[in-house]
């Protein structure tokens, strides 16, 4: 079975136009109404998969950065690895990993997984480079040791770096979600592939391409929102 007979199985199904029916809008309430499940389904797994992604993301990259900053020859390894994972073509890295994996979530969330680790290892390792060297004199003649030094002091300097790291990230992987079309998940890109397969069914690309851009632009001001939450004194010392 190929990914689009298994997303058609699923219910990711368009609907389809003859060529004596009206005339194709790029917008359509009556299309929003009609399939807003499918529209939040999509959406819905569209979210999930760029949670996830990032969130593992985070959880490999800033260690990695972290390693890169303590351990300076490793900086131009881990970099470099993560670079060249970045820019590997999406359709190529799919291809690669789908022989292990097989179509399905776990392909997918590796792919956006290796194309997020970039961002998120180098503004880890570009915000932990940008502490001032007299802030950490200090504190090691106040006797804070290396371990103290950089859960207390650098890692919270370093913050607002790596947050633009994650939204950066974000918003590069909500983008990346609809390529996982290809091998049977992706979101709304789904809709969008759909769309096009089901004579060009406009309202369904449209609505589904202003959902992603959406999307992103609300995770964006969220995250920057938290930012500032979480980073009071950046704003401060911007000005």
């Amino acid at each position: 079975m190929s990914s689009l007979d298994g997303a058609a199985a699923t219910g990711w199904t368009a609907l389809a136009v003859s060529r004596d029916s009206p005339p194709n809008p790029w917008f359509s309430w009556d299309y929003v109404r009609d399939n807003s499940p499918i529209l939040a389904d999509a959406l819905g797994e569209h979210l999930l998969l760029t949670g996830v992604s990032v969130v593992f993301a985070v959880l490999i990259g800033v260690p990695l950065g972290i390693v890169a900053y303590r351990i300076s020859w490793l900086a131009g390894p881990i970099v470099g690895t993560s670079g060249v994972l970045y820019t590997i073509p999406s359709l190529a890295l799919f291809a690669l990993i789908y022989p292990f994996t097989g179509f399905g979530y776990a392909t997918v969330l590796i792919g956006l997984v290796a194309y997020a680790l970039l961002i998120i290892v180098r503004n880890t390792l570009t915000g932990l480079q940008q502490v001032s060297r007299d802030v950490l004199d200090a504190a090691a003649g106040m006797g804070h040791s290396r371990r103290a030094m950089l859960a207390r002091i650098e890692l919270p300097l370093a913050l607002p770096g790596i947050l633009t790291g994650l939204r950066i990230a974000t918003v590069s992987t909500v983008a990346m979600v609809t390529v996982g079309v290809i091998v049977g998940v992706g979101g709304l890109g789904q809709l969008i592939l759909e769309g096009f397969r089901a004579n060009e069914y406009r309202a369904q690309i449209a609505t589904a391409t202003v959902l992603v851009v959406g999307l992103a632009l609300v995770l964006d001001l969220l995250l920057a929102g938290a930012g500032r939450l979480l980073t009071p004194w950046a704003k401060g010392r911007s000005r």
